[in-house]
């Protein structure tokens, strides 16, 4: 039986602009379709959660605008689990309110805090490790993050550092965290056995998270003031726009996680892939003639290497012949080719500006 007091929120505010155009203002990421699975991220996320906690038990936190999004995916969430963030403030404000929210509802919620862009494998070894994680956090004022074994000297990821033994299930103290290091330097973390990819993924009580958002993101905590009067209760939307407007944008990660003197990361063995660049989708999703293909209609690729090739048109063939290392995204009303590199693929997208491509965002 799983313990009544065990919460996960999951986290699916975000905007998905660095996918575009398969990934739009209308429709984020986290309701797309980009995984083997043909669900949404969203819809994964939950279906993993369901795993260790309640179904009652699982939030959601998003924005007002993507509400009908959310109940599209999840028809089955109690909409009182549907917290609704009026912008989207990165994920300390996101966390600071389900906090409040699971607070006032249970004094004794046990919380794992998981974003809703990712795709795991090996979900038995995902829920063994996450409920280890939560019986762990429900004995001991910790703050734990879920730590991925690294597979490469991956730039695209932040490094968390553990003073001990990769070990299955056991919690380690965090020396340092490091945000996106050169390529370089992530080899020597690799190579040295000590560092972990930090998956954003959270486990903890409750009550001491609201301790050391209060300790060291006061800035944040304080634009709450009076939450106890106002979080579920009818006045609460109207609260939420009032204290938004002044809301810090910052990351649980700056605000808390690199301060905190309590945070210990679990090494985790599952299969993970944050999709949030083109290279990790295209790492995803590449077959063995060196491209990647995810084409919802037919399709013909010959003598090309190196490209990613998405089409979300079922009754569309496309054909690619003779190309390498480029992308082509093709959708209803967009279509996008150019070199897959990253940086040159960036700075492309940010250069596409005007009122005619207004309507295409």
């Amino acid at each position: 039986m799983k313990d009544p007091h065990y919460y996960c929120v999951i986290m699916a505010g975000g905007l998905g602009v660095r996918f575009w155009p398969i990934s739009r203002s209308s429709r984020p990421k986290q309701f797309q379709d980009f995984s083997k699975s043909g669900k949404s991220f969203l819809r994964l996320a939950y279906e993993r959660a369901l795993k260790v906690v309640p179904q009652q038990n699982i939030v959601v936190v998003s924005l007002e605008r993507f509400r009908n999004l959310v109940i599209e995916s999840l028809p089955e969430l109690e909409l009182n689990n549907l917290l609704l963030e009026p912008y989207n403030r990165n994920t300390a404000s996101c966390i600071t309110y389900a906090t409040y929210t699971l607070l006032k509802r249970d004094p004794r919620a046990v919380v794992l805090v998981a974003p809703a862009d990712h795709v795991i494998g090996d979900g038995e070894l995902f829920a063994e490790t996450v409920l280890t994680g939560l019986d762990y956090a429900a004995a001991h004022d910790v703050l734990l993050t879920l730590g991925v074994l690294p597979r490469r000297a991956d730039t695209n990821f932040g490094y968390i550092q553990t003073d001990g033994p990769m070990t299955v299930g056991k919690p380690l103290k965090v020396k340092t965290f490091t945000e996106k290091p050169g390529k370089e330097l992530a080899q020597v973390f690799v190579d040295s056995g000590e560092f972990l990819w930090n998956a954003g993924i959270f486990i903890w009580q409750a009550s001491v998270i609201a301790r050391e958002l209060d300790r060291y993101a006061p800035e944040i905590t304080a634009q709450w003031n009076g939450w106890e009067n106002f979080v579920c209760t009818a006045n609460e939307r109207e609260y939420l726009q009032r204290i938004y407007a002044d809301m810090p944008r910052t990351s649980i990660d700056y605000a808390v996680m690199e301060k905190s003197e309590i945070v210990m990361a679990i090494p985790s063995f599952f299969d993970w892939n944050d999709l949030g660049n083109w290279d990790s989708l295209y790492e995803y999703f590449q077959n063995d003639g060196g491209n990647a293909v995810k084409i919802y209609g037919d399709g013909i690729v010959k003598g090309s290497s190196g490209n990613l090739i998405f089409s979300s048109k079922k009754d569309k063939l496309v054909a690619v012949n003779g190309l390498k290392d480029y992308m082509v995204l093709d959708t209803d009303d967009v279509l996008v080719i150019c070199p897959r590199e990253e940086n040159t693929l960036k700075a492309f997208l940010a250069g596409l500006s005007g009122p005619e491509l207004e309507k295409y965002k």
